[in-house]
């Protein structure tokens, strides 16, 4: 028994698959097929024995099947074959051209464009063979059923390949609306969109080389297509596909004077264009222009261009092709390669089959590996170096005319309104060194750098103005890092040339130099009044110290000058001067009376002030009126001090042996205090419970919550906002610290605040580590 079971199995199968004629359909949504009657199956039960029988009293031709295991049941299976695919009879379809009316669903459409009809051309009467199959899925059928809406709706049937056909009633009204409208909406329906850029595609691929339409026809279609581009240009997907078609369509006739080349230069969505511009460029012995070799890097399936490349994709073209022609003049010289070039475009539409662009015998250089490794190693160098101006626009409410984004631009690419900004700036900062010495206000900086001041001067503020100048050839005081402290908005900054540009290295001695600068700018400034004297005595404590190259005194210099304009205070220093012992506080205070002592007089209110200075250091202000007279009788009046006035520039110079002890006495406690004043931190007491680790630069609590944030890429905003709870931080202050410190390390944020993620950079993370 389950032998014959088996067998009239088998035969059921080959009835099912080996009997009926395949359908013939190049496309499986084509709507030209009618639909086929579901298989049907009947069963029933029979008393019988195993018996076949044919039944021709249907008319569907049905093959039965009786199969008895103990009781009879009957199968009966429809193998009637499917009717034509493709209509016989109906109107040709034609195409409209614009100014020709038709009317559709009860709506006039003028603007032409699109294919009217029942069918397409009969199998067989296509060059191209884009015909056979008789489908079209932009062809408009008036006999379909429609209703009349607005062309902003849309349903399920328009689909990802959305045809005329396959369109429910409402979204045939839909689309037939939008071909009535000017069609310049861009929120349409990209689907309806399509379906019209099917049939130009058609027309300007398969029947402008079947029917060799007019130029003036195919330079119609050409606007069409690019102005259907130019309004719906922020949809991705359409932007490539009218991209390519445009670039197509300028292969096909490129003796035509088409409307525009925004196409060529902006649709080069596969790279048609570019790769017979340089077949064409190898044959004929001419070097790649830059433009051509920026085109084949960005073009190429083995390179991705990076970040900073696609972020700033303008700066990156200028960058590379100034770069390019910098390194290659007029260009490369290829050798033609054997490899023949071919131009295959992919249609939109899904009713034609891919389509080869008829081109000359030429080489396709596109895929050698040598040109393109030349190419690719200047564009990773183009790359880097727009990293940091890269991930400055990356943040929030920056903008590329924002002066820091200047800043960071490479020379070579800077526009021309900001190189006008630039020069400026320079005019002014020369006339500033030359007149002023270099002194200005902070306000006129920051105005010269064509940029508004901010209410309050921190550490991205002054990173800024640093950078600036730096870029413009300068230097600035004060400079945080070397003289720990900053300028206010209300005040004042001496600039200065750079030199060779080179940055400074802190040594203890300049360290040291730096605290004496300001210990005797607070005793000079006691009068409100800065004699010659004192500020001679205080340069040469420059001046005369061999440990100092030549950047190292401009900068201690500058810094002087600013510390002389500038209301100077003890703030920050007590605690330092207070880890002295009594002999070396005497010695500060020998030094500061020195100096209050070199212009040969002292009056009450400078005693009065250096009384307070002595009680701050711990010293007893009572031994001051010796110390004091010890200087008057050492020196002598100042009618000995100075000598008489000469015409030499200098008003005054200082005796020689005065100026030896001054030296003397300078040099003394610029030793004592290099050991001092640094920024190292006492070494722990016995016996005390040792700190725990922290990232260098960051207080205990940031870099505790920033070694928290690095154990994962990405935090919630809650979870970062409960994270900073933990350490009595506030979110939005925490991230600004970090990423100042950050900036000040590596040049870049370690964190991003989005809008609902906190983001950790791990590339940038792993920087900071090797720093």
């Amino acid at each position: 028994m389950e032998l014959w079971i088996f067998i009239a199995a088998i035969y059921l199968i080959y009835l099912l698959f080996f009997k009926k004629k395949k359908h013939k359909s190049g496309n499986s949504n084509s709507c030209k097929a009618e639909k086929e009657s579901p298989r049907t199956w009947k069963t029933g039960n029979k008393n019988s024995g195993n018996n076949v029988v044919n039944d021709d009293s249907d008319d569907d031709a049905l093959a039965t099947f009786t199969l008895t295991t103990g009781r009879t049941v009957e199968y009966r299976i429809s193998a009637a074959p499917r009717k034509a695919s493709s209509k016989k009879s109906g109107i040709l379809a034609q195409w409209i051209l614009p100014g020709n009316e038709i009317s559709v669903g009860g709506l006039v459409i003028a603007g032409g464009f699109l294919y009217f009809g029942q069918r397409m051309k009969p199998q067989g009467q296509s060059l191209s063979g884009n015909y056979n199959d008789g489908s079209e899925a932009s062809l408009i059928d008036a006999t379909l059923k429609t209703q009349h809406v607005s062309y902003d709706y849309e349903d399920g049937s328009l689909g990802y390949w959305p045809q005329y056909c396959s369109l429910n009633p409402e979204s045939r009204g839909a689309y037939l609306s939008w071909l009535a409208s000017d069609r310049c909406d861009a929120s349409c329906p990209v689907g309806y969109v399509f379906i019209y850029l099917y049939g130009l595609e058609r027309r300007a691929l398969v029947d402008s080389r079947d029917e060799n339409i007019s130029d003036a026809e195919f330079s119609s279609l050409f606007s069409e297509v690019e102005r259907l581009r130019s309004v719906f240009f922020e949809n991705r997907s359409f932007r490539h596909y009218s991209s390519q078609l445009l670039e197509a369509m300028s292969i096909l006739r490129p003796e035509t004077e088409l409307p525009s080349a925004s196409g060529n230069e902006a649709g080069l969505s596969n790279g048609m264009m570019f790769k017979l511009s340089l077949a064409q460029a190898v044959e004929a012995g001419i070097p790649v222009s830059a433009d051509l070799a920026l085109t084949w890097v960005t073009h190429h399936a083995e390179y991705a261009i990076r970040t900073p490349g696609r972020r700033c994709a303008r700066e990156f073209a200028m960058l590379f092709k100034r770069r390019y022609t910098l390194k290659f003049g007029d260009g490369m010289v290829v050798k033609p390669n054997k490899t023949r070039l071919r131009l295959d475009y992919a249609p939109a539409s899904p009713s034609l089959r891919g389509v080869r662009l008829p081109v000359a015998d030429l080489p396709d250089p596109s895929s050698l590996k040598g040109p393109i490794q030349k190419i690719v190693t200047l564009a990773e160098v183009c790359t880097e170096d727009l990293d940091a101006y890269s991930r400055y626009l990356g943040r929030k409410d920056t903008s590329e005319n924002d002066t820091a984004a200047i800043m960071l631009l490479p020379a070579e690419i800077i526009n021309e309104s900001a190189r006008k900004v630039l020069s400026a700036f320079r005019n002014w900062a020369d006339g500033v060194i030359a007149g002023q010495a270099g002194l200005t206000s902070v306000a006129d900086f920051w105005e010269h750098m064509g940029a508004g001041i901010p209410a309050k001067l921190n550490k991205k503020e002054i990173d800024l103005m640093q950078a600036f100048a730096a870029k413009m050839g300068y230097r600035m005081a004060p400079e945080p890092f070397y003289h720990h402290v900053k300028s206010e908005v209300g005040g004042v900054l001496v600039l200065y040339a750079a030199g060779d540009g080179h940055r400074i290295s802190p040594t203890p001695a300049f360290t040291s130099a730096v605290m004496m600068l300001r210990l005797g700018a607070i005793v000079a400034m006691i009068d409100n009044n800065i004699e010659q004297s004192e500020r001679t005595v205080l340069e040469n404590a420059i001046d005369h110290n061999p440990d100092f190259n030549e950047d190292e005194r401009r900068s201690l210099h500058a810094y002087l000058s600013w510390q002389l304009h500038t209301p100077a205070n003890m703030t920050g220093m007590k605690n330092r001067l207070a880890l002295l012992n009594p002999a070396e506080k005497a010695a500060v205070g020998q030094f500061i009376v020195s100096v209050a002592c070199s212009d040969g007089r002292i009056e009450a209110a400078e005693i009065k002030q250096l009384e307070k200075i002595y009680s701050g250091l711990g010293l007893d202000p009572s031994t001051l009126s010796g110390i004091i007279h010890q200087h008057s009788t050492n020196e002598q009046p100042s009618a000995q001090v100075f000598a008489h006035k000469t015409p030499a520039p200098q008003e005054f110079t200082l005796d020689a042996r005065v100026l030896a002890r001054h030296e003397s006495a300078t040099d003394d406690v610029r030793k004592l205090l290099s050991t001092i004043f640094t920024e190292d931190e006492l070494e722990p007491r016995e016996g005390a419970t040792p700190p725990e680790p922290q990232t260098a630069g960051l207080d205990l609590a940031h870099s505790q919550l920033y070694e928290k944030l690095r154990e994962k890429e990405q935090w919630s905003r809650k979870e970062a906002t409960d994270l900073c709870g933990q350490f009595g931080l506030m979110l939005g202050g925490a991230l600004e610290v970090i990423n100042d410190w950050s900036f000040a390390m590596v040049d870049a944020p370690v964190l991003d605040d989005a809008e609902d993620d906190i983001c950790v950079d791990l590339e940038i993370a792993e920087e900071l580590e090797e720093v």
